[in-house]
């Protein structure tokens, strides 16, 4: 199995954001795993992946909870 490695230059493009942001990112802990190969920083495509993957469903359960409080509100706003 060959395992893909993305540069900070391809991620970024791949999720349009700044190199710089990356950058940061590592020094915060946020963002992607990320492998330092002798001063070269590597994204192995897997985490990449399994990254945005995590973030989805972050974003999925916090739209389904801001559905049920709207909703909820709505319903106690309706009663009135």
């Amino acid at each position: 199995m060959t395992i893909r490695h993305l540069s900070q230059i391809e991620l970024a493009a791949r999720w349009n954001i700044s190199p710089r942001t990356l950058e940061r990112w590592r020094g915060t802990g946020e963002g992607s795993t990320f492998i330092k190969l002798g001063g070269r920083v590597v994204y192995r495509l897997e985490d990449v992946e399994a990254h945005e993957l995590k973030r989805l469903e972050e974003a999925r359960a916090l739209m389904a909870q801001n559905r049920m409080t709207s909703g909820a509100v709505a319903e106690i706003g309706h009663g009135q």
